[in-house]
């Protein structure tokens, strides 16, 4: 008998792993041919590239190196940057982020040729076509997910040969600005060989007039060549192998990437491009979603392939062109601009369940908080605190430090008292309130206790300040001198300010409670919460909008700060008291800043939470999704990779939204598109999967990563709803808002009642 019970027990437990396989394989399959749709093509050659902002070019990358290519069909020049790779100095102008070299692949006979590049997001993998009479060259490109390399495969169709050759170069005249006295450009240590077996290499360093040095390396070995000259003939292909590093990944940079070419082999191709696509599955698998706007979902994923691509260094966050510097200096230093830059594009990491991708931002945060304590004792007189100017850079670097040199030619900026002891401020405080923002998302979106300890000494410096800072008056505490713009000294209750100190109090307090520490704190953070002034109000065109401050500016045509309350700071969502609502959705019928050159990635998922019109957003968002390069950057603007999170985290607010301790399945979504959603993660650590199909929900799954209290938004309005709960069983609930306990790592499917 019980021979017989272990047996069935034995087939019952094969059953179920068959059927979870099964289940997997179908998601995976789903996952990729959604995905699979959208080929990136780029018909023409790149023209914004080498610049000082955000390119045009095809973008590859691994997270950690990233390669742009650019250049016509007979000279393509591959520009190779790395996010560890910066001029370290902490002073104005004097630290940004680096181009590491070129490679540069020249095929005279391709002169006139057509050109054709295509990506393939689910494989990360980037294939060119140069056809010119009846000879047509081809060559299939990586940067693999789990190497450091660029890895090129050429090949020819066509009669006869072709001749090319292959090598790396430093930057050049045209990728340097050289403009005295205020453009200057810095002395490095170059070195650059071939060695007698053809692998050819280079390093650069700065290593003098810098607070860290550092060095980065790349290596080239081009299959069957010694000097870098090849020949393509019909089923015959050529290999280029570039390997990379730098001093903060090895010990002995320049070693490491001659050895990795050295001993690479058609065997570990092999091994590197099946890891690669093991790494982009997983990675798609994570979270995805499937809408009937093909332009829209082409960009959501464009978007998150791009994160993918240049955000996995711990240590080294990318800069706002993201792992793509062609030129030196980039716009504001390519820094960690911490007046929203910085923080944009890991919106819609959270919800897309990106966490990997998200990690990175902290580490140029908690590195700051030695200055951020110097400024907020030596600017304002509190201990303790944590206040932030504009520009910051990894490793605890301020790229905006007052110097000489700013004394010299930048005087105005000190007269008119934008800069504070050493600080560049703009007359701001809320740069450190800014950046707890992301901190914020992501412990309600994890409730990660391990991260939770590694923020909290940021987080409560930043409280800290703020609660010394605010002005009692009566039963209200006021924002004195603080700007709501860039150079806006003086004003007062900036709009933005007054939202972001709320998310700190109630962050500081939510995770001193989740660590059982600073008990004591707790009931001043919450009392500040509750009695910080009023938003700011006035009238226009008949409407009661929201004052961009109590005092000073009013309104601004050129920017969405009078919204950002409302998002990123969270402080209004569709269970505010309806007059707030009310005066928030006009607000956002006033501004109509949906095309902003700063803050769309604001704008549309301020729109969402506040309950706009969901198929005017969805109007709007085909319109910023085809107001772009192909490689997902916005046509236009400078700015890089803070416009990636507005795609994805607006449909992913659209569909899922974990927004005031309630989770609502398309709340914010036109009833008579079809759509689906897998693993949206929502605040309270939450994975949910829908499926919205003739104007009803039909499939609802929810996965508790943490085991928190749950409140649901009943889908099915009216109806009874029947719990599939794995631990207490099945059960039918009523009522507009289902709440219930639930279990760590346990998954609940509700339905409606049969």
């Amino acid at each position: 008998m019980k021979k017989n019970l272990i047996l069935s027990l034995s087939v019952l437990s094969t059953l179920l792993f068959s059927a979870c396989t099964d289940q997997a394989n179908h998601q995976e399959s789903q996952a990729e041919n959604i995905i699979r749709k959208h080929t990136i093509r780029f018909t023409e050659p790149p023209k914004r590239i080498p610049a000082p902002h955000s390119v045009d070019a095809p973008l590859l990358g691994n997270g950690f190196t990233g390669v742009a290519l650019s250049g016509t069909p007979e000279s393509q020049v591959f520009y190779v940057a790395r996010n560890d790779f910066w001029r370290l100095k902490s002073a104005l102008d004097e630290s940004f982020p680096l181009v590491l070299g070129k490679i540069e692949l020249d095929i005279p006979q391709l002169k006139d040729a057509s050109y054709l590049v295509e990506q393939q997001l689910y494989d990360a993998v980037s294939t060119a076509r140069f056809t010119k009479g009846d000879i047509s060259v081809s060559y299939k490109a990586f940067v693999p997910a789990t190497e450091d390399m660029l890895i090129v495969d050429l090949n020819m169709e066509g009669n006869g040969s072709v001749e090319g050759t292959v090598g790396i170069s430093f930057l050049g005249k045209e990728e340097q600005i050289d403009n005295p006295p205020r453009e200057r450009i810095f002395p490095d240590v170059r070195e650059h060989e071939t060695k007698p077996n053809g692998i050819e290499y280079l390093s650069r360093a700065f290593v003098d007039s810098v607070d860290i040095p550092i060095k980065g390396a790349m290596a080239l070995r081009v299959s069957g060549s010694t000097d870098g000259k090849f020949t393509l003939e019909p089923g015959k292909t050529v290999r280029l192998v570039c390997a990379f590093s730098s001093n903060f990944k090895s010990d002995d940079c320049v070693a490491t990437v001659i050895k990795k070419v050295e001993d690479f082999t058609p065997a570990r191709q092999a091994e590197i491009e099946k890891s690669h696509k093991e790494w982009w599955r997983n990675y798609w698998e994570k979270s995805y979603v499937s809408i009937p706007d093909s332009v829209i979902e082409k960009q959501y994923y464009l978007s998150l392939y791009g994160m993918g691509s240049c955000c996995r260094d711990i240590d080294f966050p990318p800069s706002i062109f993201g792992t793509w510097i062609t030129k030196e200096r980039p716009y504001w230093n390519g820094d960690y601009h911490l007046n929203y830059n910085h923080m944009a594009p890991y919106y819609a990491l959270y919800s897309a369940n990106r966490i990997e991708q998200a990690d990175p931002y902290i580490s140029s945060m908690l590195a700051q908080i030695e200055r951020g304590n110097y400024y907020s004792e030596k600017v304002t007189g509190i201990p303790g605190g944590i206040l932030l100017p504009v520009g910051a850079g990894p490793l605890g670097v301020e790229t905006t430090r007052r110097t000489p040199f700013m004394d010299t030619y930048y005087y105005d900026w000190i007269k008119s008292g934008n800069i504070e002891d050493e600080g560049m401020f703009w007359g701001q405080k809320s740069n450190s309130a800014y950046a707890v923002v992301n901190m914020s998302m992501q412990f309600y979106h994890t409730w990660d206790e391990a991260y939770t300890r590694k923020v909290y000494p940021f987080v409560k410096g930043v409280a800290t300040f703020w609660e010394n800072y605010l002005t009692r008056e009566g039963d209200r505490y006021v924002i004195y001198n603080d700007a709501i713009h860039e150079g806006m000294v003086g004003t007062m209750n900036p709009i933005l300010s007054l939202g972001l100190v709320r998310m700190v109090m109630q962050t500081v307090s939510d995770m001193s409670a989740l660590l059982g520490v600073d008990e004591e704190k707790r009931t001043q953070w919450q009392f500040i919460n509750e009695h910080l002034s009023d938003y700011p109000l006035q009238e226009r065109n008949g409407k009661t909008v929201f004052r961009y401050t109590e005092k000073g500016c009013d309104w601004w045509d050129g920017n969405t700060l009078g919204i950002q309350h409302i998002y990123p700071a969270g402080q209004i969502g569709l269970n505010s008291d309806p007059k707030l609502l009310e005066i928030a959705y006009n607000t956002v019928d006033e501004m109509q800043r949906w095309l902003d050159s700063n803050g769309s990635n604001s704008f549309f998922p301020a729109a969402v939470r506040i309950g706009y019109k969901p198929d005017s957003i969805l109007v709007r968002l085909n319109a910023y999704s085809k107001h772009t390069y192909p490689n997902g950057f916005q046509a236009g603007n400078p700015h890089g990779i803070e416009n990636w999170s507005t795609v994805p985290n607006t449909i992913n607010e659209m569909l899922c939204m974990g927004h005031q301790d309630i989770v609502r399945v398309f709340p914010v979504w036109p009833r008579d598109k079809d759509a689906s959603f897998h693993q949206i993660r929502v605040d309270g650590a939450f994975l949910v999967s829908s499926e919205l199909k003739g104007g009803a929900v039909t499939s609802l799954t929810l996965v508790s990563e943490k085991g928190r209290d749950l409140t649901l938004q009943n889908p099915w309005k009216g109806k009874k709803v029947e719990i599939t709960d794995p631990v207490a069983g099945k059960r039918t609930v009523d009522g507009d808002f289902i709440k219930m306990k639930t279990e760590a790592g346990q998954t609940y499917r509700f339905a409606i009642e049969k």
